[in-house]
């Protein structure tokens, strides 16, 4: 995939192992519970928040995935790569948008290490909460919510079995 002007692409990183194949039961307890989590929620904004919780988690394999389906569904190029500064760019979202985006941030992070808004500096603070609460009905909070907690539970098994992004296709495991 070079060019005569292009120097080659470092080579792929192997993967530790296929954890899905290793552990199948609970791949697809994963599968179930990601189906679970995402009824009710729009599908745009759902594909927004698993780019920027894959975003904090440093999950390359769940962004590739999650950047061809949002792509694919007709998202935007511009807001997919406005999300990662998201707090300045904020006028490509709407308010729901960015109620989800900034839960997403406080249920990922839950140290403070990266997410400092609010009170407290960490954890989910209340007005991210609130504003969240403000923006979506309570059962629709409570299937962001885990959505959000899915992610999550998604990128730690993408990043601790190293798995290789790039070879994804949109739609290939809905």
């Amino acid at each position: 995939m070079t060019t005569a002007n292009e120097a080659p692409y470092a080579p792929e990183h192997t993967p530790r192992m296929d954890w899905a194949q290793l552990a199948p039961e609970v791949y697809k307890a994963m599968v179930r519970l990601d189906v679970a989590a995402r009824k009710g929620l729009d599908p745009a904004l759902l594909e927004l928040v698993k780019i920027r919780a894959s975003q904090l988690n440093h999950c390359a394999f769940c962004l590739d995935m999650h950047t061809k389906d949002a792509l694919a569904a007709g998202e935007s190029v511009e807001r997919i790569i406005q999300l990662g500064a998201w707090e300045e760019s904020r006028h490509f979202y709407t308010e729901k948008e960015l109620a989800a985006i900034e839960l997403t941030e406080a249920v990922t992070v839950l140290t403070g290490g990266a997410y400092q808004g609010g009170s407290g500096g960490g954890f989910v603070p209340d007005e991210v909460y609130e504003r969240a609460a403000a923006q979506f009905e309570e059962a629709e909070l409570a299937q962001l919510i885990a959505a959000i907690t899915v992610i999550n539970a998604w990128n730690r098994f993408g990043v601790s079995t190293r798995m290789v992004p790039g070879h994804y296709k949109a739609g290939q495991y809905k």
